[in-house]
């Protein structure tokens, strides 16, 4: 099983020219279900690979795994399996009366243009190095929908001028993401001149410093964020998720289709990005 994973990862990544970070999902679920079903086909109780499958998605649910990572490893499997009958290596699905959880549709907190600039109003009172950092922070979180990891992950050498785009996270699930042309002014003007005001050591790479010349932590993000939403009088819950958020549907409601938003946001699996569909079409 795992040579056909194998083949079907390289068609993934050649065929459909999907992400390194999506194929790294994928292979990690796959390798996940291969595993279990040697070591109970090893056993010699479960005979079908039917019944086999029907005991993962129990074990999964056992393991207290969230509703969206087992329908996630679910959508995994499936996929695989209708790749296996195309070779011809499968009559059968196996998985055809697999069942997956139903993931709770929730109306996801976005921010609207009004208040978004609500929001960036409150550094722009400043004039210190910090608020000329925080600047630059929600606009990259805004415009770009970046992770919170991602963005406190930024190094100097992740932000590319000539080609207007900065590299987030690190080996296969390094990805490309591009910037506005008023995006890269902000960071140029902050690496050029606030950002060394932060700066202690000189061999220091993070993009984005705390008070004390360190990188800034995810914690530290949340908390800046949080402060500046109080002042705005939000009535939203604002978080570095919810701005992620509010690109995703913006970029929806401005034509983006599914598939270049999944891009655009580095997800592994469609699945990840049709939330904001269902949520964009339950607010029409």
């Amino acid at each position: 099983m795992k040579r056909d994973i194998y083949i079907f990862l390289e068609h993934l990544a050649k065929g459909n020219n999907y992400s390194a970070n999506t194929v790294t999902a994928y292979r990690n679920d796959l390798n996940q279900l291969a595993t279990y079903i040697e070591i109970e086909q090893a056993k010699g109780i479960i005979k079908s690979q039917s019944e086999l499958l029907k005991s993962y998605l129990l074990q999964l649910r056992e393991k207290k795994y969230s509703a969206a990572t087992i329908a996630r490893k679910i959508a995994a499997a499936k996929s695989f399996f209708r790749f296996m009958i195309e070779l011809g290596k499968l009559k059968d699905n196996p998985t055809q009366n697999l069942i997956s959880p139903q993931v709770g549709k929730h109306q996801l907190k976005v921010l609207s243009l009004s208040e978004y600039q609500a929001l960036l109003t409150q550094p722009k009172k400043g004039s210190t190095p910090e608020s000329k950092r925080d600047i630059v922070m929600l606009e990259l979180l805004y415009f770009n929908g970046l992770r919170i990891s991602e963005l406190t992950g930024l190094n100097i050498q992740d932000i590319d001028f000539e080609q207007n785009c900065l590299y987030c996270g690190h080996g296969n699930t390094r990805r490309k993401v591009p910037f506005e042309h008023h995006i890269g002014q902000l960071l140029k003007n902050f690496i050029e001149n606030d950002r060394l005001d932060l700066l202690f050591n000189a061999e220091e790479k993070a993009l984005f410093l705390n008070l004390r010349g360190n990188r800034l932590t995810r914690q530290g993000l949340w908390q800046i964020i949080k402060n500046y939403a109080i002042k705005a009088d939000l009535r939203t819950k604002v978080t570095p998720q919810t701005l992620r958020h509010s690109f995703a549907m913006n970029k929806l409601q401005t034509g983006t289709d599914l598939h270049s938003l999944q891009q655009l946001l580095g997800h592994a699996y469609i699945s990840s990005t049709k939330i904001y569909e269902q949520s964009c079409f339950r607010m029409r």
